[in-house]
This record gives structure tokens, sequence and C-alpha cells, in this order.
């Protein structure tokens, strides 16, 4: 069986058993998150760094899952932070594993996707090799979901992703049975400051205003609202996701299980979590859901 290694167990979190179920508890000890009524949660957007920074918050989107019923299958829709992967690239067999164990992959899944979408959506194990976006919510999943699932799938900043999304869900309709699926696209905001050579607005506490005010808030809305065919091109622009096409595929798909908006249940900044005598570089962080 083909078993994904951990890449960045020991870094972007814990690498034993014990510390990651510690911290997990951490980032999830927050006040519920739907709140009353009936919701069912279909879809999400999960940051992806470090869990010191952008756990709690992503904690908040598992826990909206949890709350409405948890899911038999996530499939993951991945930020590309590493070199030659320009098409949708699926890992299609095996598990990943994580310091909590082995997170089986939905194989079935995998080839009916591969089987209907031949040509646009590859079978490429390498390109999850030693990408982080997918591999910091894996625990979560193993946490809250021991017996889920997971079809990981990396979605380079194209302008088909949206089409993804919806292509995904379709074959989901159609093979799924009494599955039930939920996509979660992974996606860190806007990259500020010298560290990442982007500082329109300079340095200093006006910088980081304007971050969380204007800049990702320009890409939170429109995930909010659901035009996942602008995401790509917003976030190209303005550089406020690094994740876009995972996040424009997550909404897709939500939109084509009946999502009509997203709520903005958490968000934060990495100079909030550890701020510095001024903000200079730092990382936006937003968890969003969408139901049906």
């Amino acid at each position: 069986m083909s078993v994904r290694q951990p890449h960045v167990a020991g870094s972007f979190y814990p690498g034993t058993a014990s510390k990651c179920e510690e911290m997990l508890v951490r980032c999830l000890s927050t006040e519920a998150v739907l709140g009353a009524g009936e919701h069912r949660v279909v879809g999400g957007v999960v940051p992806h760094a470090g869990w010191i920074f952008s756990g709690p918050t992503a904690g908040r989107v598992f826990r909206a899952v949890q709350e409405s019923g948890g899911a038999d299958t996530f499939i993951l829709f991945g930020a590309v932070h590493v070199w030659g992967v320009d098409r949708p690239s699926v890992y299609a067999r095996g598990a990943w594993r994580t310091p909590l164990g082995d997170a089986p992959i939905d194989e079935e899944l995998a080839a009916a996707l591969l089987d209907t979408m031949s040509g646009f959506l590859v079978d490429a194990p390498e390109a999850h090799e030693s990408e982080h976006s997918l591999e910091v919510q894996v625990p979560f999943l193993q946490h809250l979901f021991p017996a889920a699932r997971i079809l990981p799938i990396m979605v380079p900043p194209m302008a088909e992703a949206a089409r993804l999304g919806r292509e995904v869900a379709r074959v989901v309709e159609a093979s799924r049975g009494a599955k039930r699926v939920v996509a979660l696209g992974s996606s860190d905001l806007t990259h500020y400051g010298p560290n990442y050579r982007f500082m329109p607005k300079g340095l200093g506490a006006g910088s980081l205003e304007w971050v969380k005010t204007q800049n990702d808030k320009r890409i939170l809305d429109l995930a909010i609202a659901m035009k996942e065919d602008a995401i790509v091109s917003e976030a190209m622009g303005q550089m406020n996701a690094c994740g876009p096409g995972a996040m424009a595929a997550a909404c897709a798909f939500a939109s084509q299980f009946g999502a009509s908006t997203g709520r903005l249940v958490g968000y934060t900044t990495s100079y909030d979590v550890m701020p510095e005598r001024q903000p200079t570089s730092f990382v936006g962080y937003g968890g969003v859901v969408y139901e049906a």
C-alpha cells in the first residue's frame, strides 16, 4: 500500500501523537460555531499555517463540520506551494500517515473522478510529497472523525478551479450512495511585509488595518458570497490568498450541493497571535463554512 509519510510533523504541528492530541484539544476548545437549528455543512475554507498561528481558526471550521454531523469522506482541495504542479492532482490510493496514524484514501471515489475527469484531473501522488497545505488538516480529521476517509487534490491557481469543484461535486452526487462527503479548500490569506516582498502600504499599524479591513476582506467577501469564478483572478491581482484555486473549488463544490452563502467562523492574523513591536511581516487566516 502506498503511504505518504508526514513532511511537516514536528514543525508546522507536533511530531508525536500525545503532543498532537494536546494541541488539537486547544485548537478545538471553542464555543459552538453554528448555534441552534438544523445545519448541514457541505464545504469550507481552512487556513494551513503552523497550528500555533492558524490552528484555532481552522479548528472552528472543523468544529462546525462536527456539529453538523461529520462526514464519511473529506475531499481536501490543496494550495500549491511546490514547483511543477500545474494541473489538478489527486492522491488516489493508499493512506496518509501522521503522528496519529494512517488516514485511508477513498480509492473508490478517486477512481470515479479519474475515470470521469480524464485529461483534466491527474493521478499524481508526487505532487503531494512535500506540500504542507493538506497535511496540516489531516490530524484534525483523524481526531474528530477517526473512521473518515480522505481524498487529497492539489489545485493550482488556475482559471478552471471552480469548474473542477463543480465537476467533482457532480461525480460525488452520481456515485456516493448514502455516503456523506464534505469538501474543504486550504488557503491562507494576504502574506504581507518584507518577508513576502509585498508591502504596498508600508509598515506599521496602518498596513495591518489595510490587510484586515480591505485586502483580506475582498477575498473573504467573494468566498462568502460564493462568487467562485472570481476568486482566482482576485487573488492573482490583489495577492490576498495563497490557495485561491483550492478556495474556488471548495466554494463551487458547496454551491453544487445547495449552499447559497458562506459563513465566516473565524479570522485572525499571525500578528494578532504573536504581536511584534510593530506589524512588519504577517499573514491572514480565515475560516469559512458552507451550509446546505
